[in-house]
């Protein structure tokens, strides 16, 4: 596998970390969180020789999706996301599309994923975990061969993402950490919207053992 980073400025403060993940042998590409500077996207497909096979979106906040239309139109690629957020796509109170300042968004999923899905790239193999709290329909991504977590704004580096925007659950984000990441290997790697990979190993101290968060 080999995996590439771009941090998005989407004007909110805190970049967006949109990453493109390519299988050597098939050349098979998918683009996770695309939050816009497509032209640097395609840059770097370019240079991976990638060949865009999916759009993956976490969660349906603008301040991910707002390459998704120029990406497809240009490169093409399925746009994938959970069912559950499908919907708010195309709705500002839930993808808060007026609170980062853009126009209206208008974006389809080709496919409504859910909990356990399998999404294949050549030989590499992605699990879909369905990990709501941050918005209703937010998802990881886990390839097991990789050692991998893709968890969009669910966890991060020693905290856990918002809970206090529409659809979203402090209840939900929890449990969703605790069933759903935390029996992940301990060395699987953490890469989330936002900020700085993480082992997994050292976020488990903050969920199983109630330690401090760390910063």
């Amino acid at each position: 596998m080999k995996l590439k980073e771009l941090k998005i400025d989407t004007w909110i403060g805190d970049p967006t970390n949109c990453y493109l993940v390519l299988d050597e042998e098939s050349k098979e590409t998918m683009v996770i969180d695309p939050a816009g500077e497509v032209e640097q996207i395609k840059e770097l497909l370019r240079i991976m020789e990638g060949k865009l096979k999916y759009i993956y979106l976490t969660h349906c906040h603008s301040d991910h999706i707002l390459g998704v239309t120029d990406l497809k139109k240009e490169c093409g690629g399925k746009i994938l996301i959970h069912r559950e957020d499908s919907e708010g796509l195309n709705n500002p109170e839930i993808n808060l599309s007026p609170y980062i300042g853009v126009g209206e968004i208008e974006l389809e999923a080709d496919s409504r994923i859910d909990d356990g899905d399998l999404i294949h790239l050549g030989n590499l193999e992605f699990k879909v975990l369905h990990t709501p709290g941050h918005t209703k329909g937010s998802t990881s991504l886990y390839c097991e061969k990789e050692n991998c977590l893709f968890s969009g704004d669910t966890i991060f580096r020693g905290t856990w993402g918002r809970t206090d925007l529409p659809t979203s659950s402090r209840e939900q984000i929890i449990s969703s950490i605790e069933e759903k990441i935390m029996p992940l290997p301990d060395n699987t790697i953490v890469y989330p919207g936002h900020g700085m990979m993480a082992m997994l190993k050292d976020e488990k101290p903050i969920y199983l053992e109630l330690k401090p968060k760390l910063f």
